[in-house]
């Protein structure tokens, strides 16, 4: 009786022992992680129009977006609108119009605080007119400036800017919207100070801008990095990487196969993340040495599961990568984390992400995010990692 009296008396000491080392290594690691996943935060439109663009403040309180919601006759009710990311709740309508052919595009928060807007402007059938305005800073909640690119004439299309919260400039790839010319442009760009670098004109066609190549920045060199394809099934990639103030082309191949549906760089380390279609696969580069690691989704096992659109964690070195059809739920679609150096790290089950590829916006500090969904693409999906 006493054996087993100390046999007992030996284990709740250890258990209570246990408790107290994990709370020990609890206290010393900071506050527990929130469950990982999608959030109860929902970020819905204010006129209940689909979703023209998105962003938040990676170090601030406020998110913006612009909206359209189509009538029955065929115009559209289109606003620009500031959020609140912890509650989602709208702050303030910045600029409104009804029935109307217009619309307005959240280009995104660039530099410390700043988002950008585009107000299309349609006479007719097709765009004649883009205006670009600033909120500086973006709570302010008004449009502050004009932005005025080297992209002038209404043809001229600005097809996506890279993420460069928390440094000054931004990669801009554009392109003449003419009938005769599938050239790529870049050139950086101070959103906050409306300054920007020389426009060059990307010679490679696998960069055309017919074939959609994805665009990041690699602040610390001042290159933007270019991932491409000619698209076709098992046609293989290349990676090119402009000096922005040179106009300098370097390029060297891609590990994967088809197009690169994503693309994501951390500038602090020079490493850079893509994802293709026709692995189902993941890349991880280092720029400088131009040497790489490719692996497979977890547990994908054809095209459908491959990956889209690619965002970076500076902070915890991080990659996140967005997946329509999840490898690792029974159904719906997943965010994969990785690691720089190309080890997964969690899945993020549970939302409905779009066919195209969908922004992440991150708070890295936080360790969370918002996401665009379906069926209606009127709202953002709030979640953790």
């Amino acid at each position: 009786m006493s054996n087993k009296k100390s046999a007992i008396t030996v284990l709740l000491t250890l258990f209570c022992a246990a408790n107290s080392i994990t709370a020990l290594a609890q206290t010393a690691g900071g506050p527990r992680r929130a469950p990982i996943g999608p959030g109860n935060v929902v970020v819905h439109s204010a006129l209940g129009g689909f979703i023209l663009g998105y962003d938040i403040d990676q170090t601030g309180t406020e998110g913006s977006l612009s909206e359209a919601l189509t009538l029955g006759n065929g115009l559209h009710n289109v606003a620009v609108e500031t959020f609140d990311q912890r509650t989602g709740k709208l702050i303030k309508i910045l600029a409104q119009q009804s029935n109307s052919k217009n619309d307005f595009v959240t280009l995104g928060i660039f530099g410390n605080h700043v988002a950008l807007t585009e107000f299309e402007h349609v006479t007719d059938l097709f765009v004649d007119k883009r205006i670009y305005a600033t909120s500086d800073p973006i709570n302010a909640n008004k449009f502050t400036a004009k932005w005025t690119p080297p992209f002038q004439k209404p043809e001229d299309i600005i097809s996506s800017m890279s993420a460069s919260q928390g440094f000054p400039d931004a990669a801009v790839l554009g392109f003449e919207n003419t009938s005769n010319d599938f050239n790529s442009y870049v050139f950086s760009a101070n959103v906050g100070a409306n300054t920007f670098g020389p426009v060059f004109r990307v010679d490679d066609p696998v960069f055309a801008s017919n074939l959609s190549p994805a665009l990041a920045m690699n602040n610390s060199t001042n290159q933007a990095v270019l991932g491409g394809s000619f698209g076709c099934f098992g046609c293989p990639t290349e990676i090119g990487m402009v000096d922005l103030t040179t106009g300098k082309l370097t390029e060297f191949p891609g590990l994967g196969i088809g197009i690169v549906n994503g693309i994501a760089v951390d500038s602090n380390t020079g490493i850079a993340c893509t994802t293709t279609e026709d692995d189902f696969s993941v890349e991880f580069y280092d720029l400088a040495k131009q040497t790489g690691k490719i692996v497979v989704l977890p547990g994908a096992t054809n095209q459908a599961q491959s990956g889209q659109a690619v965002a970076v964690d500076p902070i915890h070195k991080l990659f996140l990568v967005g997946q329509e059809f999840s490898s690792t739920a029974r159904s719906g679609s997943s965010i994969q984390v990785f690691d720089e150096q190309g080890n997964f790290v969690e899945s993020l089950n549970g939302f409905d992400l779009p066919a195209s590829p969908a922004y992440m916006a991150l708070h890295p500090s936080k360790r969370a995010g918002y996401v665009i969904v379906t069926p209606d693409l009127t709202s953002l999906q709030s979640f953790t990692y």
